[in-house]
């Protein structure tokens, strides 16, 4: 079995999107970095549904046999890259030969064989299925970074898998200690 660890200063960690973002595709977005490195940036929107399209109707396009508990599993929106392709990001106790490690507890799986488990009842503990993913090129995230567009904070189970999608930006938030309500809409550097 092989897997991948990923490298990076931000691989792991959740980006928060300032309230300037001025990307109508990220904002208010809670996006966990799945990889970071000198070649650039990829990650999984974590707090947006995608609209039009279940797990059911997933599984049916791919002819896999679903089961009533699958129509309880949402579609996420992982960002506007590549948005017919997905991505499970999972828990670590599923592991398949394609499966990237990228913290400890948390994998990423982008084949049909994840799709097939999951509908079985043999897949990860804890998943979260997208379709699409947020990608940055050679130093673009580092850029807009330092342009205030996002702020970091230490991920975890509840904010990457959790089910209320409503309040995970204001949850993101509230781990860094901050109030949203003072969150500045206009950026600057001190």
């Amino acid at each position: 079995m092989t897997t991948q660890r990923t490298t990076g200063y931000l691989a792991g960690q959740i980006l928060i999107a300032m309230p300037q973002m001025e990307d109508e595709r990220f904002v208010r977005s809670v996006v966990y970095l799945c990889a970071h490195n000198a070649d650039g940036a990829m990650g999984i929107v974590v707090n947006k549904l995608f609209a039009g399209l279940s797990f059911s109707q997933l599984l049916e396009q791919l002819e896999i046999p679903s089961t009533p508990e699958c129509d309880q599993i949402r579609v996420h929106f992982g960002g506007p890259v590549e948005s017919g392709r997905g991505f499970v990001l999972h828990s670590d106790d599923y592991v398949h030969e394609s499966t990237m490690m990228v913290a400890k507890g948390v994998a990423l799986t982008a084949t049909v064989d994840v799709l097939r488990a999951i509908a079985e009842g043999n897949g990860p503990r804890q998943s979260l299925l997208a379709l699409g993913y947020a990608g940055w090129n050679s130093g673009q995230l580092d850029s807009e970074i330092r342009e205030n567009a996002w702020l970091t904070v230490p991920a975890d189970a509840d904010l990457l898998f959790g089910h209320d999608l409503e309040h995970k930006y204001e949850q993101a938030i509230h781990k860094l200690g901050i109030d949203v309500g003072l969150l500045s809409a206009a950026a600057g550097h001190a």
